[in-house]
């Protein structure tokens, strides 16, 4: 495919601040939405996820700047991992300190395995199988949070009201997305979010928080909270861990994504290095004290719509997440969008991810079999029903247990693993 700038191009500065603001305006959503999930699950005050988004935001933009110079350097863009939100969801009732030294920690351990040249040995668990069952666990193991933001976390308005209106929005960005091209449907999302968040407030202004706009300061938010002293509880970092084997999956998806778009020399290279970067903004994720960034895979359909796969349009991109990191007032506008907005477009955006899953699964050379099917379907079955626990069953499990045992997608992905190694491995089974 022939490009109008190739990964290496310096661009005339007017495109390159247009490209720049498209590649920003990409990002903005889905910090905006991990944020305000993560400060409904971690109960935080209106002022206190002001601050997270803020620490986001900076954590983002440093990460982003330093892969496009010095880490894969290839065009792609990056934002919070949600695989890293179900740890913190299943982590609800340990302190702060102990979800993110576990993030701290399973940045350091991705960057060791890169650095050395372990991860290399560890690919071999990636089968398309125990992928897509990740990618659609992801989606799926999200469900009883996305319910939540629709039907209870708003109490101002019935939730009846709240499910209409969710139904109507998500519908309507499914058709955006079938009838815009190009930019247009890169940034669907945040037109959803400013248009979704405008109607509601328009219907509901009693809902609109003002105090989040006039109330803190960049300093005091944003300089708090700090990991300061690291604080383990074994369950919470196991769960973790399979957290990371997963972003590490789909960072390693989104790096190779470029090789068959724009084919850069060195990609061996750039891999290791890109995910060595992935896992020293974790680090650094963590002891500020947020969710993790991970490289996003959709990339390539802004590229193709844009004609343009030099990597410094993304670095405008990076030097306004950096600047927005310090303005209070228009991140307190972001934490104010409603919870029936950011769950909408939490089913848009996981809608695709089940899509890739999907895709993984059944785009192979073999043909899907039962065997293949049992692979996928038993441990997705386990991680949703797992997900839906009642709180009465979770409570009454060790605690030490209860993120890993009381977490859908680790009994998933763990699940999957025994049943593609262990259980039902190809190299042992005789054809009949």
């Amino acid at each position: 495919m022939q490009f109008k700038y190739g990964l290496n191009d310096r661009l005339p500065f007017a495109e390159l601040l247009m490209l720049g603001f498209q590649w920003f305006a990409l990002s903005i959503p889905t910090i905006a939405i991990i944020g305000k999930v993560v400060g409904t699950v971690q109960v935080l005050a209106p002022i206190d996820q002001t601050g997270y988004i803020q620490k986001m935001l900076f954590v983002v933009s440093v990460a982003l700047f330093c892969q496009i110079l010095w880490g894969h350097r290839l065009p792609l863009i990056l934002g919070p991992s949600t695989v890293l939100l179900i740890g913190i969801i299943s982590s609800r009732g340990f302190e702060a300190n102990t979800v993110y030294s576990s993030i701290l920690l399973g940045g350091a351990i991705l960057t060791a395995l890169s650095i050395s040249g372990l991860f290399g040995y560890l690919q071999r668990f990636f089968t398309p199988q125990v992928v897509a069952t990740v990618l659609i666990l992801i989606a799926l193991t999200l469900a009883p949070t996305v319910m939540n933001l629709i039907t209870v976390a708003e109490q101002r308005v019935p939730p009846t009201i709240n499910l209409s209106f969710s139904v109507a929005l998500t519908m309507a960005l499914f058709v955006c997305y079938r009838f815009t091209k190009g930019v247009w449907r890169s940034t669907v999302i945040l037109w959803a979010m400013i248009g979704g968040s405008a109607l509601y407030f328009l219907m509901f202004p009693r809902c609109f928080v003002a105090e989040t706009l006039f109330r803190g300061s960049a300093v005091s938010p944003f300089f708090s909270g700090f990991t300061t002293g690291l604080s383990i509880e074994p369950g919470v970092l196991v769960s973790f861990l399979f957290c990371f084997f997963a972003l590490s999956i789909n960072d390693l998806g989104s790096i190779q994504s470029m090789k068959e778009l724009i084919d850069p020399p060195r990609m061996g290279g750039r891999i290791r290095r890109g995910i060595a970067f992935t896992g020293v903004a974790n680090v650094v994720a963590g002891f500020f004290g947020v969710i993790g960034p991970v490289n996003y895979s959709l990339s390539p359909g802004v590229i193709a719509a844009t004609g343009s796969a030099s990597r410094f349009t993304l670095l405008p991109a990076s030097m306004l997440l950096f600047l927005l990191s310090f303005s209070p007032f228009v991140v307190g506008l972001m934490g104010n969008i409603p919870p029936v907005v950011v769950g909408s477009i939490l089913i848009y955006i996981l809608s695709y991810q089940v899509a890739a899953g999907l895709i993984v699964a059944f785009q192979r050379e073999k043909a899907f079999e039962l065997r293949d099917g049992l692979v996928v379907g038993l441990p997705i079955l386990l991680g949703t029903i797992v997900a839906f626990f009642p709180t009465s069953v979770l409570s009454g499990l060790p605690p030490a247990l209860r993120p890993i045992v009381g977490n859908g997608f680790v009994v998933g992905v763990l699940s999957a693993l025994v049943l593609e190694h262990v259980i039902f491995p190809l190299k042992y089974l005789k054809k009949p």
